[in-house]
């Protein structure tokens, strides 16, 4: 199976500014997102899609493709990510004749995960049976039951209504969040439809330690104290 790497690292970012560059222990985040991809035998590739010069070449002294720049329109802030892989996937059609057999993409924002995730969601891909797998981990809310929405009237109500009263988070239906420890997708599919829920997913279950998505300084931190904690069992990818 052809597998390659998809790294979307824009220059831009609201949440925290120079977010893809920001260092972790050291390391800026996209290095780790690069090594992660690299450690897994079965990715052919590791591409970035940039539209920073400086990010390109940050990602090529780690080791990565970076054979094009995003253009301007895939590099807003509105701009759907679903976009940036399908603009990915025509390149590799467009220069070697035909799309990987798989898409892989690895955010820069899980840099806590292990790549034995990564070889997990490919094992799940391998399986035949889905056009997508996303990863998730335990929901710490449920909207069956300390999850609301705001009323019209000012009042908040449960986002969904269970059927029978629920008195314990425990006894609501499960719920996960979905991580951004890795996407495998069908090229074809990507290429032919809008977004992950517009066909058949499965998951991977990361655990939490594992799932942290770095969007703020308070998630940096966060990530430098497990990774600072013996008591975290975390993977040591980088020397």
């Amino acid at each position: 199976m052809k597998v390659v790497a998809l790294i979307c690292a824009r220059g831009g970012s609201k949440g925290l500014p120079g977010k893809n560059l920001h260092p972790l222990a050291g390391r800026p985040l996209i290095e780790w997102a690069i090594t992660h991809a690299k450690a897994v035998r079965r990715i052919g590739r590791t591409i970035v899609s940039t539209d920073s010069e400086q990010i390109a070449a940050i990602a090529r002294d780690a080791g990565a493709e970076v054979p094009f720049l995003r253009p301007p329109e895939l590099a807003e802030d509105n701009s759907p990510e679903w976009l940036v892989w399908r603009h990915a996937l025509n390149y590799l059609r467009q220069s070697q004749g035909s799309y990987p057999d798989a898409l892989i993409v690895v955010p820069t924002t899980a840099p806590l995960r292990s790549s034995l995730d990564l070889e997990k969601c490919l094992d799940e891909y391998a399986k035949g049976s889905a056009d997508v797998v996303i990863t998730v981990t335990d929901a710490h809310r449920s909207p069956y039951f300390n999850m609301v929405k705001c009323n019209a009237d000012g009042t908040v109500a449960l986002i969904i209504r269970p059927d029978n009263t629920v008195t314990r988070r425990q006894d609501a239906p499960k719920v996960f969040d979905m991580t951004t420890v890795a996407y495998v997708a069908s090229p074809e599919f990507v290429v032919e439809r809008d977004g992950i829920f517009e066909g058949r997913v499965r998951s991977v279950h990361i655990p939490p330690e594992r799932a942290v998505d770095i969007d703020t300084l308070l998630d940096i931190q966060f990530a430098e104290f497990l990774m600072s904690n013996p008591s975290v069992n975390l993977p040591k990818v980088l020397p």
